[in-house]
């Protein structure tokens, strides 16, 4: 009886030291790397979202237009 506990224990995340551990770890690092590829698609899809016409004043062109 004492080995069934003790082998189901050794598989149980909440008696494993270094299961558990490496559990976290890795939900760790995937919530990490869900944050930044967000975050970069995100900013892909903003800088690319409708951009503003902007009426530049014709002295300040590569070729100046004057009056």
């Amino acid at each position: 009886m004492s080995y069934e506990v003790e082998n189901s224990k050794e598989r149980d995340i909440r008696y494993n030291r270094v299961s558990s551990s490496r559990f976290v770890f890795y939900i760790t690092a995937g919530c990490i790397l869900a944050f930044v590829l967000g975050g970069c698609f995100r900013l892909y899809k903003q800088h690319y979202k409708g951009k503003p016409d902007v009426e530049v004043p014709g002295n300040t062109k590569y070729t100046p237009e004057y009056k």
